[in-house]
C-alpha cells in the first residue's frame, strides 16, 4: 500500500497532464473556429464526437485520483476522503445553488459539454474538479504560509487558496464560456443600485464581477472545511514539502490559457499567466527547508 499510493498519484497526474496539454493544443489548432471539413467526414466524426463527450471528463477524473492518491499518501487514506467529501458536497452545493438561484456567481447555466448533470443543475466533473484544483491550492499554500493550527491560521490559509482558485478561474471562465461549456445571461443593470450595477458588471470577456467574488467566496469556505480535517500544521509538514500540488495547479492553467490566447482574449490569457503565475512562483521558491523531503 506504502508504493501503490504515489505510484497511482504519479501516474494520475501524467496522464492528467498529458491530457489538459493534448486538449489545450487541440483548442489553439484545429478545434478554432470554423474547424476543418475533415472532422466532419466519417470516421473522424465519431472520433471527434467522443472525444468532445469524454475527453474534459477523463481529464478531470484523472485529476481527482492523482490528488486522493497524493493527499492519501501524505498525510492518511481517512482524513484525504474526509477532505474529499466535504469538498465535494459543499462545491457541489454552492454549485447547485448557483445554478437554480444566480448566487452567489451569478446568472449562468452549463451545457450538456461537460458531462452528465447531478440533480439536473451541476456536471459532476465540476466539484470533482473543485477538489483536486483545492488540493492544489492549499498544498501550494502549505510551502509558503506560517503553519499553525489556531482558528485565525486556518481562516488565512483558507482565504489565501480562495485566492489561488480565484486566480485560476480568472482565465478559466473566459475560456468555458467563450468555448460554450456554460453561459452566461447578464441582464440589463442600468436602472439598478450602484452595488448591484458593479457586481453585475461584465466588462471582462462577458463574465460579472459577481463569478469572481463568488470563487473566492466558495474556495475560502471550502478549504477551511477541508482543514479542519487536516489542519495547517499537517498540510506543512506533509504535503509542503512536495512540487505534486504546484504541478498540478499549473497543468490546469495549460488548456485556458491558451485558449483565451488563440480565441482573441489575449487579456484574459496574459491575466491567467499572472494571477497563476504569482502562486506558482511563491510555491516553487519556498524555503529549502520545506522543499528537504
Amino acid at each position: 500500500m506504502s508504493q501503490r499510493l504515489p505510484r497511482t498519484a504519479d501516474l494520475a497526474l501524467r496522464a492528467h497532464v498529458a491530457l489538459s496539454a493534448f486538449s489545450g493544443l487541440a483548442f489553439a489548432t484545429f478545434l478554432v473556429p470554423p474547424v476543418p471539413t475533415f472532422f466532419a467526414t466519417p470516421p473522424n466524426d465519431a472520433i471527434m464526437r467522443i472525444g468532445n463527450q469524454y475527453g474534459g471528463q477523463v481529464t478531470v477524473v484523472l485529476g481527482a485520483i492523482a490528488a486522493l492518491a497524493f493527499l492519501a499518501h501524505a498525510v492518511g487514506t481517512r482524513p484525504a476522503v474526509r477532505a474529499l467529501a466535504l469538498c465535494f458536497a459543499l462545491s457541489f452545493g454552492a454549485e447547485a445553488i448557483g445554478a437554480a438561484t444566480d448566487i452567489p456567481f451569478g446568472p449562468y447555466d452549463y451545457t450538456d459539454r461537460l458531462g452528465f448533470m447531478l440533480g439536473g443543475l451541476v456536471p459532476f466533473n465540476i466539484p470533482t474538479s473543485w477538489f483536486y484544483l483545492a488540493v492544489a491550492a492549499l498544498g501550494m499554500g502549505a510551502r509558503f504560509l506560517p503553519a499553525r493550527d489556531d482558528n485565525a491560521t486556518r481562516w488565512w490559509w483558507a482565504f489565501v487558496a480562495g485566492l489561488i482558485l480565484t486566480g485560476w478561474d480568472l482565465v478559466m471562465d473566459p475560456a468555458m464560456y467563450r468555448t460554450e461549456h456554460w453561459l452566461w445571461f447578464v441582464p440589463d443593470l442600468s436602472a439598478a443600485s450602484a452595488w448591484v450595477r458593479l457586481v453585475g458588471y461584465d466588462g471582462y470577456h462577458g463574465i460579472p464581477v459577481a463569478n469572481f467574488l463568488g470563487w473566492l467566496l466558495t474556495g475560502t469556505l471550502v478549504t477551511r472545511a477541508m482543514l479542519v480535517v487536516i489542519p495547517p500544521t499537517d498540510w506543512a509538514r506533509a504535503v509542503g514539502p512536495h512540487l505534486f500540488p504546484t504541478v498540478l495547479y499549473a497543468a490546469n492553467g495549460i488548456l485556458p490559457i491558451l485558449i483565451c490566447l488563440r480565441w482573441g482574449m489575449v487579456s484574459a490569457g496574459v491575466v491567467g499567466l499572472f494571477t497563476m503565475g504569482i502562486p506558482l512562483w511563491l510555491a516553487w521558491r519556498a524555503p529549502a527547508r520545506r522543499t528537504a523531503a
